[in-house]
């Protein structure tokens, strides 16, 4: 038996968009899985979602809202496959991507996500879920890996630029204590990339990632490489173990400063 000739016209089109789009619906995949011009896909897809069948997860882009959803808002149950549709040229990084990758136990409710768009507030809430957004140029979106989520592809920075991307801005790692535990937890997995890191941090080219991470690399004898490669590399100036906390004391060897509970010692 053939389900959409005993569905209604209109249902029997939703059905076709939803099994040809994917996760994700857009006006474009409307038309042409319809063959409409575009506003009159516009129109179908408000009429869907005024029915009840999507929800308008930000613009342009709907989902499917599953049966048990229709009275009540909608929490979409893998929130990775929004990011493609919502944010456009951009990729999961920071701690969401610590979580992916086995570099922590802790659980962030939001979903940080890097992205060439401009970014006129840091955090948007859709389909039940908080993603959190810094904005990086696009040519700086490098050492990412692809993965599936549903029928979708995602964007997610590898082991080795989740590191990096947090040293540079320890925020998006959940504060510098967090992204030292992640870092210990980098230096004891067999895939972990010394050579490459440096390599990231190069392109990067923020002087204070170095900083930071040859500090961080002190004491562990399998990072020595590591601390020769950022010495090389110190720039001028001083910068801050973390910009969110005090950081009263000077470590003169790395030109960084660090909160009083960090300090090691103040020598060169």
């Amino acid at each position: 038996m053939n389900l959409k000739k005993n569905l209604p016209s209109g249902r029997a089109k939703l059905v076709a968009v939803i099994n040809k789009a994917g996760d994700v619906i857009d006006i474009g995949g409307v038309a042409n899985t319809l063959n409409l011009i575009r506003s009159e896909a516009a129109k179908a897809l408000s009429r869907w979602v005024a029915q009840g069948w999507l929800r308008r997860v930000g613009k342009g882009a709907y989902v499917p809202v599953p049966l048990e959803f229709q009275t009540t808002e909608q929490v979409v149950e893998d929130a990775w496959i929004l990011v493609p549709a919502l944010f456009g040229s951009s990729y999961i990084g920071g701690r969401t991507a610590a979580e992916h990758w086995d570099l922590t136990e802790q659980i962030f409710k939001d979903i940080l996500v890097f992205t060439g768009l401009p970014v006129r507030q840091k955090t948007k809430k859709t389909g039940g879920v908080i993603f959190s957004l810094k904005h990086v140029s696009n040519e700086k979106i490098f050492g990412t890996k692809t993965v599936w989520r549903g029928r979708s592809k995602v964007a997610v920075s590898d082991l080795h630029r989740t590191i990096i991307d947090m040293l540079d801005d320890p925020s998006t790692g959940g504060g510098i204590q967090h992204v030292s535990e992640c870092f210990n937890r980098y230096l004891r997995k067999a895939d972990h990339d010394l050579k490459l890191l440096i390599a990231y941090a190069d392109r990067i080219a923020n002087g204070s990632i170095f900083k930071r991470l040859g500090y961080l690399a002190e004491g562990r004898e399998i990072a020595q490489p590591l601390i020769e490669a950022c010495k090389q590399r110190l720039t001028a100036g001083h910068a801050k173990l973390d910009p969110a906390l005090e950081c009263p004391r000077l470590i003169t060897r790395w030109r960084l400063r660090v909160p009083d509970r960090w300090a090691k010692d103040t020598s060169p």
